[in-house]
């Protein structure tokens, strides 16, 4: 039992001075990317999809939430629960994705 702690011990005395050593002896580097035409163009085209997504979707589940209702004024008692899911479903989603796309857009507005 005492060889194993012993084994133990000086294991882990060897891997805390592995880590010790590696932390003192790193080179910080900076890439400078900041300012290249890869991240500048990626962070323009999440600013411009979300703002057409801040657009389109409640645009689109208007439309959606008016074919819904007028396909369920045309529908039988059994459909119209259906039709009143489906409705629902399209406002959720619509509410979704306007708030994704604003959470997005203020995210991506404090790394800018």
């Amino acid at each position: 039992m005492n060889k194993k702690v012993k084994k133990y011990l000086k294991n882990s005395i060897i891997m805390v001075l592995t880590v010790v050593t590696m932390l003192f002896m790193s080179v910080n580097v900076f890439a400078g990317i900041n300012n290249s035409k890869l991240v500048t163009g990626t962070q323009d085209l999440i600013k411009d999809v979300t703002t057409w997504l801040l657009v389109l979707a409640p645009v689109v589940t208007i439309l959606l939430v008016i074919y819904f209702c007028i396909r369920r004024s045309a529908a039988d008692e059994m459909d119209q629960k259906k039709w009143n899911n489906r409705i629902i479903t399209a406002i959720v989603s619509g509410v979704g994705a306007v708030m994704a796309s604003a959470l997005i857009n203020v995210i991506t507005g404090y790394f800018a």
